[in-house]
């Protein structure tokens, strides 16, 4: 891993500015809980060479989005808190989704999450932890594969993608998942709409497979279409839900 030059940042990869996606990296190297990193443990993490990570990071803190503290460790800034308000509040968060995840939470005693679209992947809007001791862990904005979970495979059902195990999700409306992105972690999830059957994101939850057996998977499917169902009307500014989703009858 050697020194790279100011043209070597600057240069475009893949359509994008490298220097971009340097610097996301940097800030996406913290884990939820870590307030602080040093320089070396960013390098690590990032495979970037020290002297590039510094002059990133610098970069960043002349915009709030990073600090140093006093020891010389790097934390995340203001401005990227400021960012993720930002992008919750697009959602309405605080006043409709996050209430019906905690009320999914109450309900079957398993943490709840909301993801959205973004481009080839789902990121993750909302959550609320579940009251478990023991239970999986996904941060407020973490960057998740469409293609393995319950929540990315909703999400690619209900934008038309082909074959199985999209057209079976269609049919029943919902989909769950053991240990299909990470070992032992089980999820079932549904899907989100707005009016006019616009795709919004899914909602789910998840646990350890230990407790999230299949038949406990089965069981709280429908507490999760219901909720999802509710999440819709209230995103779509519905009056009731008294309807249900009818979602077998959705076509792309």
């Amino acid at each position: 891993m050697g020194n790279e030059s100011g043209a070597a940042l600057a240069a475009p990869e893949g359509g994008g500015v490298t220097a971009v996606t340097r610097a996301l990296s940097l800030m996406e190297a913290y884990e939820v809980g870590e307030s602080a990193l040093s320089l070396a443990e960013l390098s690590r993490r990032t495979a970037m060479h020290k002297t590039t990570v510094l002059r990133l990071a610098r970069t960043l803190a002349a915009s709030h989005y990073m600090v140093q503290t006093d020891s010389g460790q790097w934390r995340l800034g203001p401005a990227a808190g400021w960012l993720g308000t930002r992008y919750q509040a697009g959602f309405d968060v605080n006043n409709v989704v996050e209430p019906t995840l905690r009320a999914l939470v109450a309900e079957t005693g398993e943490s709840a999450s909301f993801y959205v679209r973004e481009g080839d992947i789902r990121a993750c809007v909302s959550r609320v932890e579940g009251p478990q001791s023991v239970r999986h862990h996904v941060r407020i904005g973490e960057r998740l594969p469409l293609d393995q979970g319950a929540p990315g495979r909703v999400i690619l059902a209900f934008s038309g993608a082909r074959g199985e195990p999209y057209e079976s999700i269609r049919q029943c409306g919902y989909h769950l998942s053991m240990g299909e992105r990470e070992p032992e972690v089980s999820s079932v999830a549904a899907p989100v709409f707005a009016l006019n059957w616009k795709l919004l994101g899914s909602m789910c939850i998840s646990g350890p497979t230990a407790r999230l057996t299949r038949a406990r998977l089965d069981q709280h499917a429908q507490t999760v279409m219901t909720a999802a169902n509710q999440l819709s009307y209230a995103l779509a500014g519905s009056r009731s839900a008294a309807t249900p989703v009818a979602v077998s009858r959705w076509h792309p």
